[in-house]
């Protein structure tokens, strides 16, 4: 007979308990299974676009450039923000996300915020204001790329969920605390879905929301960064009527204000004395695109391949800046960025652009190689303004007028319309950008009397928006 040893008794796993941990395990792999369903879709589809559009460049002599390029990018943009996305949630699990201090002109910012999406709340028929109080500092203080980031993903949920009425942002200040609201009059959100918002990849239990482009990132992000920042964020919601949320944080107002950046104007070159730059990277098309951006404005940019190269270049010709990569065969980034310290001491910036956001370190602080760190794909003007500061440069400037759009009346569909109409929604449904534009013009010339429709029909297209025009579709046919 085997003895029993009643305290392995006491240690024996419960089977309740672990009935628990394996439907835990469970609904932990549906969710990633769903995960990366929705990331396979938020990817392909704009590659799709971008792949397809290579290949008729290639192909077809009269496509214009200017028109295919401004599509290429906007998808690309797309891929870009899911990435980001991505690895925002990943550098908050591991604590590594970095938090500036930054001076910055929020009215500006507000004002731009603004400006990025005047154009998509007009395509939906929206009104989309901003209201100011006048005790708003001018300058504040706060990581101004973080802060950014939360209006944009409250307002782009904004625009996604309301389809009727309009989207205001409210901003009061008071004791160096600001609060924005940015309410719709949306599909809302039921008393259930409150807190399940803002968990990552979850949009809550209604239909009409989990029909929205997108995998659930934003307000999750939104909730994480606010608090980073030492500030929250709430909402109020009443479905079918529309949603508040509310982003509140402290935003002080600097004792003595820097000299804030460009409102809004073209940079067409800087004052004072011709300045080099000295561009490392092991692509071709990298060190093409960073030339072709940087000599119309004035500066003198030499290139090289790798680090031996670039290195040589620096010791005989005494760059103000170097623009370099991280992975390069050989030597790569980070001990070029040493070599060019120790040889040219900290008068010589250095500002790492790379792909290898894993790798990411601010730099700046005085103990590291390098001043800064711009990650790929680079976002020009992010790079233009990130030179401007290592530089101390006071840029000239065209002034660009911005025109706000009316809102587009709801359109409707004439009866000879329809034919057209499901011959776009089939190709909406294969992604055949193509083939759209060309049913949108026979649908142009045959039926006059749908311009309207066919207009916000081209937003969409244009805004890589296949799901609303989808929806524009089917409202218009109903």
């Amino acid at each position: 007979m085997i003895a029993r040893d009643d305290k392995d008794c006491e240690r024996a796993p419960d089977v309740a308990e672990l009935q628990r941990a394996k439907a835990s395990a469970e609904a932990a792999n549906e969710a990633k299974t769903r995960y990366l369903v929705a990331v396979s879709h938020e990817i392909r589809s704009p590659l799709n676009v971008i792949y397809g559009y290579a290949q008729l460049l290639e192909r077809d002599d009269t496509i214009s450039g200017a028109e295919a390029g401004t599509i290429i990018r906007r998808s690309a943009e797309h891929v870009t923000n899911l990435v980001e996305g991505l690895l925002e949630i990943s550098r908050i699990e591991s604590g590594m996300l970095t938090i500036r201090s930054d001076v910055f002109d929020v009215r500006s910012l507000l004002g731009h915020v603004v400006d990025m999406f005047r154009s998509q709340a007009a395509a939906k028929g929206l009104d989309f204001k901003l209201i100011i109080e006048d005790r708003l500092p001018d300058c504040v203080k706060s990581d101004e790329k973080r802060f950014r980031q939360i209006l944009i993903n409250l307002v782009s949920n904004a625009i996604k969920y309301t389809q009727t009425g309009g989207i205001t942002i409210t901003v009061r200040y008071r004791s160096q605390v600001a609060d924005i609201a940015v309410s719709d009059t949306g599909i809302g959100i039921a008393a259930d879905d409150l807190d399940r918002v803002f968990e990552p990849f979850d949009r809550g239990s209604s239909a009409e929301a989990q029909r929205q482009p997108g995998i659930g990132l934003g307000l999750a992000i939104t909730r994480v960064l606010a608090s980073v920042l030492g500030g929250d964020i709430a909402v109020t919601s009443t479905p079918g009527v529309g949603s508040v949320f509310r982003f509140r944080t402290m935003l002080p107002a600097p004792a003595s204000a820097a000299r804030s950046p460009a409102k809004g104007g073209r940079i067409t070159g800087y004052q004072g004395a011709r300045r080099s730059v000295l561009v490392i990277d092991d692509d071709p098309a990298q060190r093409t695109i960073l030339q072709s951006l940087l000599g119309p404005l004035g500066f003198g940019v030499q290139v090289a391949s790798d680090g031996p190269e670039g290195i040589a270049l620096a010791a005989a010709g005494a760059p103000d800046i170097v623009l370099l990569d991280i992975q390069m065969p050989g030597m790569n980034g980070w001990e070029a960025a040493a070599r060019l310290r120790a040889a040219h001491g900290p008068g010589l910036r250095i500002v790492m652009v790379s792909a290898d956001a894993h790798e990411f370190r601010a730099g700046g602080d005085g103990r590291s190689n390098h001043d800064a760190f711009v990650t790929k794909p680079v976002e020009l003007d992010a790079l233009v303004a990130v030179i401007g500061t290592q530089l101390d440069l006071r840029w000239e400037e065209t002034e660009v007028a911005v025109v706000a759009d009316a809102p587009a009346p709801a359109p409707s569909a004439p009866a000879d319309a329809a034919p057209f109409l499901q011959q776009l929604r089939d190709l909406a449904e294969v992604g055949h950008i193509r083939g759209m534009e060309s049913a949108l013009a026979d649908l142009e010339r045959a039926v006059p009397a749908a311009a309207q429709l066919v207009a916000l029909l081209r937003r969409h297209l244009g805004d890589f928006d296949l799901r609303g025009l989808v929806k524009t579709i089917d409202d218009a046919a109903r």
